[in-house]
């Protein structure tokens, strides 16, 4: 390997012409050159010397060895000495050596190029469409070999496996290894080792692709379960969309390689994702989820018990999971289901294969692999791709590489490659994290079958990602009812007469006399009557068991419909609250700490000792603290999370000298992890990959948080597609929180609002919960409430800024002790009299109530104090979805002679929760037939942008809504 990869890598980015000029030099003058040319150039003279000029011929001149002809031959001159062997031939002259050197540097030179652009001259297109002309650089006289030099030995120094080869036998091994059926990509990879490895693997003279007969007809058996199913498929269901794998079936005895292969390098577990077309194949065919029931799909049955309520989804956007078992090896299979939008569910698989890992210490990351097929024109159209492959190397992030697997249709859509990318090849983008990438021809099964074996190989290796590009067809149009030739008629022409793979591949094993053709026949019909049988079978086939509720999500279940009884007990002894708090109000003995720190530390000191005073982030840290103490995992992920964007956080703190990192909450419990990440600048990959993770580790409080509650936007597939949906379409539930900085302070459009109503427009069935806090004691209980019951529900929360160092905006510690609880209606502060606000009337002289929720009770408060009205009571909802309708009706109830009552919000009329509160308040009012039934809206009038970027029109604006709200 050494030899090798010093010879090559000293030829990086040079021509030949260079090389020789530089050899010129160095023969006339050696120390004219660099020191590390002339050992380059020492060594391979060395060597050449050793093995004699390329022209050399060990069996020249021809030696007689019958007596009769040497005795006879007056010119045999052969001393025989049996104690001292012969030379080989005669000591080469200086001009030998510089001849035989410049063959080998020419040599050289030529197998580099190959490596890099063999590639470009691979027959990897099964329909012929590309004309792939003959590349100049791979054509042996670029090097000076012309024809009459084909049979000359050149010396190798064993790359290539060889020590001296033909330039024929050279061309021979590198078309075969490089400009077949397979081409490969990996001279961009930095890691000299990880290039020998691959190197090891493709080349020399006994590494074509070779299967046994056995190996060859399980392939075939793969590709007849493949082909014949989407057949009968067509047949069966003529018309109906199944985004079909017609043209691209060699995917399925590739996939089975890769588990084959994983299982015998240690895997025991796949995560799976992947887009709509060929899904029902991997569930059939790799899955082995029952061909009977995705018959029974197509019949219109559905995925789950009938008792089992949600909207369900169509049946090629279904996941399954099973156990498979290759050569005594079992690995557990699960494929995500995921929407139509592509490549979404990528972050998501990555995040869920994360979370396996911590579970099973899987420090090494080779027990568990994420395994990602794509389209072509997604993988290189879609950003998602690239922030996952930002997040493969991150601490935090990294699952130790995912194999990548593209099926290639050369289309996407309607759009041909061409207009789909800039690149040459849609998977390019991997390379910005330098995997090596293997093409390869779709109608070469084995090949593509190889490709997996190797690319499986190189993950389990190397831990890092890696791409399989198949490049293949696409049968039929975007879908089987489609018109593909309206806009590739070309292409379409051509596929019409293409024979498929099953085909090709039967033809080849019967012209190698592995199987006959008799027997391929027999093994198709034996396929399609126990297709048949299956179909039969589904008439009366019905799903039994709910795919929930199993592994770590056993003695979880369904949320209780009475939302009364969902109550959870958080409060924590005072005890462990103080222990809490002694450490993470602590830090080692020699730890510089930063000053500013060291005050906000002893601040939290004097809360504890106070017992009062506490903040938003102190009641985070003790909500953290305590689920810890308790067993359960904390994860907390987003930008600049551990510092916090407001510098309200601090759950890292960093030695002012030597920059260590020293995180408290790390040392609460050594069996529950605590994990605090500032993620790279990407919200789409990260949230999805915490919404996995959440998925598959239901025991830990799993929380993304945006820098500012807008930049969530650029995650609205992962919020639409799956946080809010997931349970209604497909049985998947989560209990991920997103922490969304949100509130009205004059910071202008984009750092005001986190778009409350797009979360509240999204709220139905009890599919999450919505909540906008206004005190750090009800922060602290919501969050331990999200472990504390027998269901999961994602929550979204509206986090406050100005209120992270608001002086009313503090809780005591028995708000956190035992019996306390979260609130989903709180009180005005008036009613505690120690709260320094104004007293108010008795409930039957309150003329004015006023609901709110979030920062904006506070402005009301000091306005409603300053004023004296006392016949004004505040109402916060601090739990907007589900909506509390028992919990506003009971205090509601008190106030019988109200004449006024108000909703008032800081966000535009079209935006934050006017939109969708105000009727469902006037159905509870009038339900409970207070003599006001509709409320009266205050805030700002609708808006295009979300605020106003002038700091006296924010002003302004604030100072009428809290009049209006006060007055109207």
């Amino acid at each position: 390997m050494g030899a090798d990869m010093d010879r090559i890598a000293a030829l990086e980015g040079v021509s030949p012409q260079f090389v020789e000029s530089l050899y010129e030099q160095y023969t006339a003058d050696p120390s004219s050159v660099d020191e590390g040319w002339q050992q380059y150039f020492d060594a391979l003279e060395a060597g050449v010397g050793k093995s004699g000029p390329s022209w050399a011929r060990a069996d020249w001149p021809l030696r007689p060895d019958d007596d009769l002809t040497t005795g006879l031959d007056g010119s045999d001159m052969f001393i025989e000495d049996a104690s001292k062997p012969a030379p080989a031939g005669a000591k080469l002259s200086q001009e030998d050596i510089r001849a035989a050197t410049i063959d080998s540097i020419r040599a050289l030179m030529m197998v580099r190029t190959y490596r890099v652009r063999g590639h470009l001259m691979a027959n990897l297109d099964p329909l012929g469409l590309e004309e792939r002309k003959v590349h100049p650089e791979l054509q042996p006289e670029t090097y000076g070999f012309g024809p009459s030099d084909m049979d000359r030995p050149i010396f190798m120094d064993g790359v290539l496996g060889l020590n001296t080869a033909t330039v024929r036998e050279i061309l021979e091994i590198l078309k075969r290894t490089y400009c077949s059926n397979l081409g490969v990509e990996f001279m961009h990879i930095n890691d000299p080792e990880e290039k020998a490895w691959i190197q090891r693997q493709i080349e020399g003279r006994d590494k074509e692709i070779q299967f046994t007969d056995r190996g060859k007809i399980a392939i075939l058996n793969k590709l007849i379960e493949a082909v014949q199913f989407e057949r009968f498929l067509g047949k069966k269901y003529t018309g109906t969309k199944r985004f079909g794998l017609d043209g691209g079936e060699a995917m399925v005895p590739a996939l089975e390689a890769v588990m084959k292969t994983g299982g015998q390098f240690g895997l025991d577990e796949i995560v799976i994702g992947m887009p709509h077309r060929g899904r029902l194949n991997v569930l059939a065919n790799v899955m082995a989820k029952p061909y009977r029931a995705i018959f029974n799909e197509f019949h219109g049955g559905s995925f789950k018990p009938d008792d089992v309520q949600g909207s369900g989804d169509v049946k090629y956007h279904l996941g399954t999971s099973a156990d498979r078992e290759f050569d005594g090896n079992k690995v557990h299979l699960s494929l995500n289901a995921n929407p139509s939008h592509l490549e979404a569910v990528n972050p998501v698989v990555i995040g869920k294969t994360r979370a396996k890992q911590e579970q099973k210490k899987d420090t090494k990351r080779e027990t568990t692999l994420s395994l990602l097929l794509h389209g072509d024109a997604a993988f290189a159209g879609q950003g998602i791709v690239a922030e996952c492959f930002g997040m493969s190397g991150l601490r935090g992030y990294n699952t130790g590489g995912t194999v990548h697997f593209i099926v290639n249709n050369q289309i996407g859509f309607t759009t041909s490659p061409q207009f789909a990318r800039s690149s040459p090849y849609p998977s390019d983008v991997a390379k910005m994290v330098q995997a090596p990438i293997f093409h390869v021809n779709g109608d070469d099964p084995e090949a593509v079958t190889y490709a997996a074996k190797i690319a499986t190989e190189f993950r389990q290796t190397f831990k890092r990602d890696v791409v399989i590009d198949m490049i293949c067809y696409r049968r039929f149009g975007h879908n089987e009812s489609d018109e593909p030739a309206f806009t590739q008629p070309l292409m379409y022409a051509a596929i019409k007469n293409h024979p498929s793979v099953v085909k090709i591949y039967a033809d080849r094993l019967v012209a190698e006399g592995v199987i006959t053709a008799e027997k391929f026949e027999q093994m198709e019909n034996e396929f399609i009557s126990y297709l048949e049988d299956e179909f039969e079978a589904a008439k009366e086939y019905r799903v039994n068991k709910a795919d929930w509720f199993e592994g770590k999500w056993e003695g979880l279940g369904l949320a209780d419909k009475d939302h009364e009884k969902r109550r959870a007990e958080t409060g924590v002894s005072e005890i462990m609250l103080r222990e809490v708090g002694e450490q993470i109000t602590s830090y080692p003995e020699k730890f510089n700490i930063h000053r500013t720190l060291k005050r906000v530390l002893d601040a939290k000191h004097k809360m504890f000792e106070d017992g009062q005073g506490f903040d938003w982030a102190t009641a985070e840290a003790l909500a953290f603290g305590t689920l810890l103490r308790e067993g359960y995992g904390v994860r907390l992920s987003g930008q600049d999370c551990g510092r916090g964007t407001f510098s309200q956080r601090h759950a890292v703190f960093v030695d002012q000298k030597t920059e260590d990192r020293y995180i408290p909450l790390q040392d609460i419990n050594p069996d529950a992890n605590f994990t605090v990440l500032d993620s790279h600048l990407s919200e789409f990959g990260v949230m999805g990959f915490e919404y996995g993770y959440s998925m598959a580790e239901p025991n830990s409080l799993t929380l993304w948080e945006g820098q500012f509650g807008d930049f969530a936007n650029g995650a609205q597939i992962i919020i639409d597609q799956f946080i809010c949906s997931a349970e209604a379409k497909w049985l998947r539930m989560s209990g991920l929180v997103l922490l969304l900085p949100h509130g009205y302070e004059g910071q202008g459009p984009e750092h005001s609002s986190a778009r409350l109503e797009r979360y509240l427009q999204l709220s139905a069935e009890d599919n999450w919960q919505v909540a906008n806090c206004t005190t750090p004691a009800n922060y602290f209980h919501i969050l331990r409430r999200q472990m504390h019951r027998p269901f999961r529900k994602p929550l979204v929360m509206m986090t406050p800024k100005s209120l992270l160092r608001h002086k009313r905006c503090v809780s005591k510690l028995e708000d956190f002790g035992p019996g306390s609880q979260f609130h989903r209606v709180l009180w005005d502060d008036a009613q505690d009299a120690n709260s320094g606000s104004i007293k108010l009337k008795s409930d039957d002289k309150i003329k004015r109530v006023v609901l709110c929720s979030g920062k904006v009770y506070y402005d009301l408060l000091d306005e409603r104090d300053k004023r004296e009205q006392d016949d004004t009571y505040l109402m916060r909802v601090e739990q907007l979805y589900p909506f509390p309708a028992k919990a506003i009706a009971k205090e509601m109830k008190r106030f019988k002679n109200v004449e006024s009552i108000v909703w008032c919000q800081e966000e535009p009329r079209n935006m934050g929760s006017w939109s969708y509160i105000h009727e469902l308040l006037e159905e509870l009012f009038t339900e409970i037939k207070l003599p006001v039934t509709r409320p009266v809206y205050a805030g700002r009038t609708a808006s295009a942008a979300t605020a106003t970027g002038l700091a006296s029109k924010h002003a302004a604006e604030q100072e009428a809504l809290i009049d209006q709200a006060l007055t109207v």
